[in-house]
């Protein structure tokens, strides 16, 4: 069997993709593009408007890729409206993401085509790895339905977590990024999400030859009213073994927004949680998402957003045009800002990223980091910065570099 993965949205579903690669490989099947493939899973997100009709988009893309293949569809936009993709023909097969496992199992067991000569390898061509150690969201911001489709917060078992990250430590692997739905709620047998960090950082401390760099982690994203003080101590000790970056979500700098948002903060204590972090660890590097165009953004919200933005000095913004999400409270407002605004103030945000990430580059000039070699050309430093990669240095291996 030949098979294709379509993922879309975020890391979390990215990793998901990686273990149905992973499964079917072990199987036998092999990948390839979608023209040539018996079996096409699309890995959905419905996280805005926009989100959804690219997933609907992509979907019947691989419909018409070949007039064979089984589609399977699966994520969060089928969750939320399994009827519609079960409806656009009868080759599509609309499978809950928490079946999907099971479902590919049976799929490989009783034959259904598997055959030829192994398959897609372990780390699937990435350097960096992830690991899916918690799923779902007991938050409800008025913008998004991602709580709806992926259900309440759950947290996998530690040990399973550390099995796995042990095992990928001992395959050669250097960075392992623990990633989440709402990473901070992890709470697992009596663990948080930095319980699980000292765990994960003591168990793979002794894997590697003396002399060579060992495996780091990295966060993928935490909320700000999860990060913890024990958190920040642990950034701070632990020698870049635990990546001093991290994805702290702003959406908005005005606290009027936030508020309108449902979101848990506002713009003054998360400035006290970035002036915080800056002092315990002054090498740390931030990086964001902001939503421009919130209905009832006006001007002055806006101004806000990109003055807390300077303030926190951000080495990268994810800009994200509101997009009215059906379903969700902000969608039904009234007062939704006209396109042509959003898409100023998107751009706006935009060219002060690019300024704000050239500075942050700019302070760490000279200094020594270890960087990840994803590519034969790039190397992503632990503050997350693209490098030329050493010479002679091989892809996955942890390289100092001087910034510059």
């Amino acid at each position: 069997m030949r098979f294709s993965i379509v993922n879309l949205g975020c890391k979390v579903n990215q990793v998901e993709s990686d273990a149905f690669e992973k499964l079917l490989g072990r199987a036998s099947a092999r990948y390839s593009a979608p023209e040539a493939a018996d079996l096409i899973i699309v890995n959905t997100c419905t996280v805005t408007g926009e989100a959804e009709k690219k997933t609907r988009k992509s979907v019947r893309q691989a419909l018409r890729a070949n007039d064979h293949a089984r589609v399977i569809v699966t994520g969060c936009a089928s969750a939320i409206d399994p009827t519609f993709f079960a409806e656009l023909g009868e080759r599509v097969i609309v499978v809950p993401k928490a079946e999907m496992e099971a479902f590919l199992a049976e799929l490989a067991a009783d034959g259904s085509g598997f055959s030829g000569e192994g398959g897609a390898g372990l780390h699937h061509g990435h350097a960096r790895i992830g690991i899916k150690v918690q799923d779902g969201c007991d938050n409800a911001c008025t913008y998004c339905i991602v709580h709806v489709a992926r259900g309440r917060a759950t947290s996998r078992p530690a040990e399973a977590v550390v099995a796995e990250a042990v095992a990928l430590a001992q395959s050669g692997v250097r960075e392992i990024v623990l990633t989440g739905i709402n990473l901070g709620s992890y709470d697992a047998d009596g663990l948080d999400l930095a319980d699980l960090c000292r765990r994960l950082l003591a168990e793979t401390a002794e894997l590697h030859a003396p002399g060579e760099p060992l495996c780091r982690f990295r966060i993928g994203s935490v909320e700000p009213m999860d990060v913890s003080m024990d958190l920040i101590g642990l950034l701070a000790e632990a020698g870049g073994r635990l990546c001093r970056h991290l994805h702290l979500p702003l959406q908005s700098g005005s606290s009027k927004v936030l508020r309108e948002m449902g979101r848990p903060y506002d713009a003054e204590e998360y400035r006290q949680l970035v002036d915080y972090l800056r002092a315990m660890v002054p090498e740390i590097a931030l990086t964001t998402d902001i939503i421009v165009g919130f209905p009832g953004e006006t001007d002055e919200d806006f101004e806000d957003t990109c003055a807390l933005a300077r303030h926190v000095g951000f080495a990268k913004i994810h800009v994200f045009p509101y997009s009215r999400r059906e379903g969700t409270p902000a969608a039904e407002r009234s007062d939704q800002v006209p396109p042509g605004e959003k898409a100023a103030r998107a751009a706006r945000l935009r060219a002060l990223t690019d300024e704000l990430a050239a500075a942050d580059r700019a302070a760490r000039a000279g200094t020594v980091e270890l960087a990840l070699v994803e590519t034969p050309e790039v190397a992503t430093t632990e503050s997350y910065h693209e490098m030329p990669v050493p010479a002679g240095a091989a892809i996955g291996s942890l390289v100092p570099v001087k910034i510059g």
